[in-house]
């Protein structure tokens, strides 16, 4: 599954992922969300999901565009490593 963005730019996620939140976590991710200047929501949820995977010993791919807000980097599934897997 391909997506695009409004401007046409191409998103390479293929999956998605619905979430059903109270209000106070919403209110938590918003405030995340606004005080760390990043786009949507959902850019937002995929920060805190990333740095949560690393605080339990996944290793993440390093060095992605501000811009991108990935869990991983490229969007490929390349260069993906976890702790403890081997």
């Amino acid at each position: 599954m391909s997506e695009t963005t409004i401007k046409g730019t191409s998103l390479s996620r293929g999956e998605r992922l619905q979430v059903m939140l109270d209000e106070d976590e919403l209110r938590v991710i918003d405030d995340f969300r606004f005080n760390n200047r990043m786009p949507t929501r959902a850019a937002a949820v995929r920060e805190l999901l990333r740095r949560g995977l690393e605080a339990v010993g996944y290793t993440l791919v390093l060095g992605a565009k501000s811009s991108s807000y990935g869990v991983r980097n490229g969007g490929d599934g390349e260069g993906e490593s976890q702790a403890g897997s081997e």
